[in-house]
């Protein structure tokens, strides 16, 4: 695996969501416990108040949870990462900083023609009587290079 930590979309799916996670998980339990001690102490709660602050502070305290494990996830991630050595880059030979395209412009397999043999001409004959009419070419038909 030759890719980036940080240029994975899982990665930062992780950390965004667990992030997310925390944040949504701190605001409910800081909000139901705040509203239930306010409500305790002035003797004004109720047992909506009370009962389902409660349930609220647990679902809140289980993304909470998730929030921080998937952070440390995310940051054990990146340390593994950190400790594995990177492979080592693959040495192809040395430069010798000769100008290689004008050699390759030589051999240039495209420019060289093909060489004829007795079954292309008689597909030449019979590619030219096909012509009659259509929109192909006979250079294309007798594979000639035009240029």
């Amino acid at each position: 695996m030759n890719k980036s930590l940080t240029r994975s979309i899982g990665f930062w799916l992780l950390l965004v969501l667990s992030l997310a996670s925390a944040g949504v998980g701190g605001w409910l339990i800081a909000g139901q416990v705040g509203t239930m001690t306010s409500t305790l102490l002035d003797g004004t709660a109720t047992g909506i108040e009370v009962y389902v602050g409660q349930s609220l502070v647990v679902v809140g305290a289980a993304l909470l949870g998730a929030g921080v494990i998937g952070v440390l996830i995310a940051v054990g991630l990146s340390a593994v990462q950190a400790l594995l050595p990177s492979p080592a880059p693959a040495v192809v030979g040395p430069i010798d900083g000769t100008n290689e395209s004008a050699e390759a412009d030589e051999a240039d397999p495209i420019d060289s023609e093909i060489p004829a043999t007795a079954a292309d001409d008689e597909l030449v004959g019979d590619a030219e009587q096909d012509q009659n009419g259509s929109s192909g070419s006979t250079a294309t038909a007798t594979k000639i290079s035009v240029r």
